[in-house]
Parts: C-alpha cells; sequence; structure tokens
C-alpha cells in the first residue's frame, strides 16, 4: 500500500463566513462535475489523495492559502456540495471534523446499500487508515478529523489531519487505494515535515517479524520513508510572498488575462464578454481541473483567482468569484445537453497559458500586482472575514 501525500500546515484558528462557505460549496461542485464529466469520478479521488493539488483546491476557493483551516473547510464545502448528488456523480463523501468523523462507518454502510460495494470492506479501510496515522506512526500528531471519500466502484481516498499543540502545526494525511497492498507495511509514499527526532514507525518493512501476531508495530528511523517522500511543508507566515509562487507561471496567467484578450484566440471566443479579472480567475480554475500533477507545487500561485478570506493575498473579489462560478455552470450545463464548445474553451485557457510559460520572461513586479489587487478590490465587491472593502478615500472624504 502507499500512502500518497502528506502535508505539514501552521495551525490557523478562525472561522469560514456564509458568504465564503457558499461560494466554496459552488466553486467545489463545479470543479467536481467538471473532473467527473472529463477524465471519471475515480479521477477526482486520485487528485484529492495529492497533497499539492489539494491545497491548490483549498486557494482557488478563497481560503487561506496555507493553513491548517484548508482540510476541514474544504472537505466540509465539497459534503455539503457534493453529496446531494451522488447519484449521478458517483462520488460520495464520509465523515468530518470530531464527532462526525465517527459517523463514517455508519455512513458507509449506508452507501454500500445503495450501490453494492462492500460496506464492511470499506468500514476495515476506514479504520485502518486512521489507525496507521494516529497509532502505527507515532508522530506527535493527534488525528481530529477524517473524511473518506468513495466512488460508486469502490475506490477511495482518505484525507485526515492531526494536530501538535506544543509545536502548532497540522498534519494532513492523504490515502489512495489504488496504490495500496498493505495497511502494514511501508504504506507512506509522501510522508514529509520538518524532523523533529526519533518517531515510532510501525510500518515499515523491516519490522515485519515484531508485527506478527499484533498487525501493527515496530520502531525505526524516519530517513528511509522521507527519502520517499511526497513533500509539502507550508510556511508560517501568512502573507504570500514572490518566493512562495512559480512567478513564470503566475506570470503566464497574468498575462492572458489582462494583455492578451480572448478576441485573439480563436479558440476562446466563446468566453467573450469576461473581464479580464475574471479570465485570470477562470484560467486558474482551468488549471486546477486540467492541470498535470507537477503543475501544482505552488499552491500560493492559486490563491490570485480568489485572494482568501483573511485578505492574503487580497481580499476575496466575491463579484469575480460568482462570474466564475456562472460560467463553469453554464459550461456544465451545456455539455449535459451535448454541447461542449463552450467546456472546451475553459479547457484552452490552462493550455494557452502553459504554451506560453515557454518563452515567457516574468516582468511584472510582484508586490505591485497585490497592491493593484488590494487597490481595485472594492471594485470586485472585496470582502474578508473583517467586513467589506471600501472604495479608498470614501472614510477620508466623510470626516470633511
Amino acid at each position: 500500500m502507499r500512502h500518497s501525500g502528506r502535508a505539514d500546515l501552521p495551525l490557523h484558528y478562525g472561522y469560514v463566513p456564509q458568504w465564503l462557505a457558499e461560494r466554496m460549496a459552488k466553486l467545489g461542485l463545479a470543479v467536481v462535475e467538471t473532473i467527473v464529466m472529463d477524465y471519471g469520478a475515480n479521477e477526482v479521488l486520485r487528485r484529492l489523495s495529492d497533497p499539492f493539488w489539494f491545497q491548490s483546491l483549498g486557494a482557488v476557493m478563497g481560503m487561506d492559502w496555507h493553513s491548517s483551516g484548508i482540510t476541514t473547510s474544504v472537505m466540509g464545502a465539497l459534503k455539503r456540495a457534493v453529496n446531494p448528488h451522488s447519484r449521478q456523480l458517483g462520488i460520495y463523501i464520509c465523515g468530518g471534523k470530531g464527532k462526525h468523523s465517527k459517523q463514517t462507518p455508519d455512513e458507509l454502510l449506508r452507501i454500500s446499500q445503495q450501490t453494492g460495494v462492500n460496506g464492511d470492506e470499506l468500514v476495515r479501510c476506514s479504520k485502518l487508515s486512521a489507525k496507521v496515522d494516529n497509532t502505527a506512526v507515532q508522530d506527535g500528531f493527534q488525528l481530529y478529523t477524517h473524511n473518506f471519500i468513495v466512488s460508486s466502484t469502490g475506490q477511495w481516498s482518505v484525507i485526515q489531519q492531526g494536530m501538535n499543540g506544543d509545536s502548532r502545526m497540522a498534519r494532513r494525511y492523504h490515502w489512495h487505494s489504488e496504490k495500496i497492498n498493505s495497511f502494514v507495511e511501508e504504506p507512506h509514499s509522501a510522508v514529509c515535515g520538518p524532523n523533529l527526532g526519533y518517531i515510532l514507525n510501525m510500518t515499515d518493512k523491516q519490522a515485519a517479524p515484531t508485527r506478527e501476531g499484533i498487525m501493527q508495530i515496530a520502531g525505526e528511523h524516519p530517513e528511509r520513508m522521507m527519502h520517499e517522500v511526497k513533500k509539502l511543508v507550508m510556511p508560517s507566515h501568512h502573507d504570500v510572498r514572490a518566493e512562495d509562487v512559480d512567478l513564470k507561471r503566475l506570470g503566464s496567467v497574468l498575462w492572458l488575462a489582462h494583455e492578451k484578450q480572448p478576441k485573439d484566440f480563436g479558440d476562446l471566443l466563446l468566453l467573450q464578454g469576461l473581464g479580464p479579472r475574471t479570465l485570470q480567475s477562470l484560467t486558474l480554475v482551468s488549471e486546477v481541473i486540467h492541470g498535470t500533477p507537477s503543475r501544482f507545487k505552488d499552491p500560493a500561485r492559486f490563491s490570485f483567482a480568489h485572494g482568501g478570506k483573511d485578505g492574503h493575498p487580497f481580499p476575496v473579489p466575491t463579484k469575480v468569484y460568482d462570474e466564475t462560478i456562472g460560467v463553469l455552470q453554464t459550461a456544465i450545463h451545456k455539455a449535459k445537453l451535448g454541447n461542449s464548445e463552450k467546456s472546451e474553451a475553459i479547457k484552452r485557457l490552462t493550455q494557452i497559458a502553459q504554451k506560453a510559460e515557454g518563452s515567457f520572461t516574468p516582468n511584472a513586479d510582484f508586490d505591485k500586482v497585490i497592491e493593484e489587487e488590494r487597490s481595485n478590490s472594492w471594485k470586485y465587491g472585496g470582502r474578508t472575514v473583517f467586513g467589506r472593502e471600501k472604495r479608498p478615500g470614501v472614510e477620508q472624504l466623510r470626516l470633511f
């Protein structure tokens, strides 16, 4: 078996305001629907098992790009949005945070009755994945959230997260059934995080003699496991900095959206009428849907679609967010009716941006890009957890 990934994130307390939660659910559903239509339900599971893609999805949905809150907020939004459409999509999301995680077995058994998948085996996989991350590998993180995502064909992914109060860090664990051979022998293909010294690892191959009779036992240095890791270690700083972003990739998106208009590309005529700012967001959403795994090494880049709820890198542009959702929903609806032209045009956005990277030299001032986004935020319905953005100078004028 292979653990498909792991991410270390700074613990971040706070809440997701209702105005953002509703939009996250709508955008999450549109992204999942499009992936299912173009690539199949099992591709959604594969992507969810990739810590880099998952972090990029959270960033493009307007969550804080680096924090632990992405896990519970994104999975909560997806569960609310996807499950009412599970029969059509072939995807079921179980579990959640705290008490909701304990409901996973009952949810899986109900799904088995509806779909015919082996419910008892799925319950076993759910419990074992939690046991491995909470008990078999004792790395100082206590699980507090567990989501089990299963397809109607019986494939599944797990996303669960633990916290370490002393280090003020959270650690997210990803699993994928496609990579499973054994729950008790070297399940981790992606384990990451700062070396905090010795950890207890009961799943190493060399622990097989000790493991006999008690399923999961053994202690060993983590070096060999760490060497094979698919790393995602997020920094503690809250703001988005130039070193967090692949400037060439971000620059090509800004170039496409703000310097080259859709009329210059025959394949994008169906997207005429979209303003440059919406095209910027739609291009990044397009990459989340259609991009390859290597495209998600810098999740912070995707925060330039819809900002972040705490204002980093800039306030959430709700008008742009709503227009992006509307374009995706229209494309999905038309594709279901047999007209996939608009859906194909959205797909072409990321292809054109990627093609431009080959000869593209970033020349935009990173800090200036953020400054312009913030100064124009009021035009786009900018909001954060602190309130709505106001037009610069309005408050000063009212004083006189």
